[in-house]
């Protein structure tokens, strides 16, 4: 399953590195992470790092297949 997690704000390169397995587009005022979720422990894991960074989910949405 691939999936879509809109940021808050611009995700800096420091930051950007504990998601290794995500891909990131910055877009005004926002970041767009983007890659491979392999079951819901790994989406639950992904949203508690973006947490635990400080990081504010704004949308999060499950892309085409």
């Amino acid at each position: 399953m691939r999936y879509e997690f809109r940021i808050a704000g611009i995700v800096p390169d420091t930051l950007a590195a504990g998601f290794p397995e995500l891909d990131r587009i910055p877009v005004p005022e926002q970041t767009l992470l983007f890659g491979s979720v392999t079951d819901e422990a790994h989406l639950y894991g992904l949203l508690t790092r973006f947490q635990s960074l400080g990081l504010r989910v704004l949308e999060m949405r499950r892309l085409p297949a």
